[in-house]
Order: structure tokens, then C-alpha cells, then sequence
């Protein structure tokens, strides 16, 4: 999951959105606001999202692995559906760097990653175009366990119209 662990990556970065990372998001989103999930996996982020009010507009990954989520390669998406995406997204920087300059010339985008990445030199290109910084803190992503992942996380809001200082909101 994260560059310190022991646990063998899951392919894709499949690692379903538990909603204890949604609920710090809640309070910087407009009540019913309609969002796309373009990196679904199996749908859990967008129906805790739905379960807090929220609308789906669209909901994809290039390899679906719930219903309810259509079958789109997320460099493929032309529009948003919705007033923003949200997504948990890989954290391949590879995958990652492309997908938020992508979303972002779209539409408003919030993107669940590491924390540690606002800190690094790779970020410098894109944090510009970062209006908010929310902390999660660490995720439990395998129900069941009694241990976290290694890495704080945070949700990230990207828009190519924002030309102010970043907001950090922390926990």
C-alpha cells in the first residue's frame, strides 16, 4: 500500500475507500453536490459518498470490480458528469502526476493519496494548481486487521483556476 510496507501491492492499487477517509472530506463539500468516481474499483467511495447525500454522476475504473461501476479508462474520460471528481486514485506517480492534470483541466478534483507528497520535489508542477489540503491521517485499508497503513493521507482538491496560497486543513 505504501512505500514502507511489507504487504505485497494489490494490483492496480485496488485498495477499497473504508469510510472513515471520507467523513474529514465531508465538511468541504457543497450538501448535494453530484460527483464522478473515474477510479471506482469496486464502488465503496461513492457509496459512502451517496450514503452522506451525496449524487452520482458517474461512477468507472478500467477494471470494475463491483456493480454498479461501468468499465472506462480514466485518461478516457472526455467530461465530468457531475460538479467535481472524486476519486481514491493510484499512487503510481506515473498513473497519479498524469491523472490529476487530466482531471483537473475538467472539472474540480479531489484525490485521496499520501500525505508525504505535498513535501517532495515531484509535487513542485502541480501543487499549483492545489487549493486544499485536508488530513486524513492514517487509513485502515484491510477490514478485519488491527493495524493502519504506514502512510498519513490526505484529500487533495485540484482545479485549474486557482491562483491563491494553498488551504491546509488539519485534523
Amino acid at each position: 500500500m505504501g512505500k514502507r510496507s511489507d504487504f505485497e501491492r494489490k494490483e492496480r492499487d485496488f485498495y477499497p475507500t473504508p469510510r472513515e477517509a471520507v467523513e474529514p472530506l465531508l465538511r468541504h463539500l457543497k450538501p448535494r453536490s453530484t460527483f464522478d468516481e473515474p477510479c471506482a474499483g469496486d464502488g465503496a467511495l461513492a457509496n459512502h459518498l451517496e450514503y452522506f447525500g451525496f449524487d452520482i454522476g458517474g461512477c468507472s475504473d478500467i477494471v470494475p470490480q463491483g456493480s454498479g461501476v461501468n468499465q472506462k479508462n480514466v485518461f478516457d474520460v472526455t467530461y465530468c458528469e457531475g460538479d467535481m471528481f472524486i476519486t481514491n486514485p493510484p499512487w503510481d506517480r506515473k498513473i497519479l502526476h498524469p491523472l490529476i492534470t487530466h482531471l483537473s483541466s475538467m472539472a474540480p478534483t479531489w484525490l485521496l493519496f499520501d500525505a508525504s507528497w505535498m513535501h517532495t520535489k515531484q509535487s513542485s508542477d502541480l501543487i499549483k494548481y492545489c487549493e486544499k489540503i485536508v488530513s486524513v491521517g492514517r487509513i485502515k485499508w484491510f477490514p478485519g486487521t488491527k493495524h493502519t497503513g504506514k502512510d498519513d493521507c490526505c484529500w487533495y482538491l485540484f482545479g485549474q483556476d486557482f491562483d491563491e496560497e494553498t488551504k491546509f486543513f488539519g485534523r
